[in-house]
């Protein structure tokens, strides 16, 4: 595993088409899979897997103007490039004092693992768990 994201070391991340560009400058906080239904939709997969950092220790280089938010009324936001589709933020997208970043948009290693599984009790039926020894949440992490 690859040392934690710093100002010195950042990681980079982008989207699928390359018009989103950010980088991450601190270590994140944590990170998770999550398996609920507007993760697996936006996806199109079981869920989504995201860290979270604080804001401070996000960047964005470009294409904030290719930046779109879903807002759903009783969720966290799902922000992706209206180019090529790419789920790239979530969380509070681009209010909060954390970041959620999909941890597919990242260029390298994040220097962190997923640490739990959430909302497994809305899974996909054929979403099969694996053996991993984390811990799981019918709901989200408290």
């Amino acid at each position: 595993m690859a040392d934690a994201p710093s100002s010195e070391h950042p990681l980079q991340g982008s989207c699928l088409c390359g018009g989103v560009r950010f980088e991450v400058t601190a270590p994140f906080r944590w990170a998770n899979h999550c398996h609920c239904s507007r993760c697996r939709k936006h996806s199109g997969a079981f869920g989504e897997t995201q860290g979270r950092v604080p804001r401070d220790g996000f960047r964005l280089l470009q294409g904030e103007e290719l930046i779109r938010v879903y807002r759903p009324d009783d969720g966290r936001v799902k922000a992706f490039c209206s180019v090529c589709g790419s789920s790239l933020f979530g969380n509070e997208w681009p209010e909060g004092d954390e970041i959620g970043i999909r941890l597919g948009a990242l260029d390298g290693d994040p220097g962190i693992r997923p640490q739990f599984h959430t909302f497994v009790a809305s899974r996909a039926p054929w979403d099969e768990l694996p053996d991993d020894g984390l811990p799981r949440y019918d709901e989200g992490a408290t």
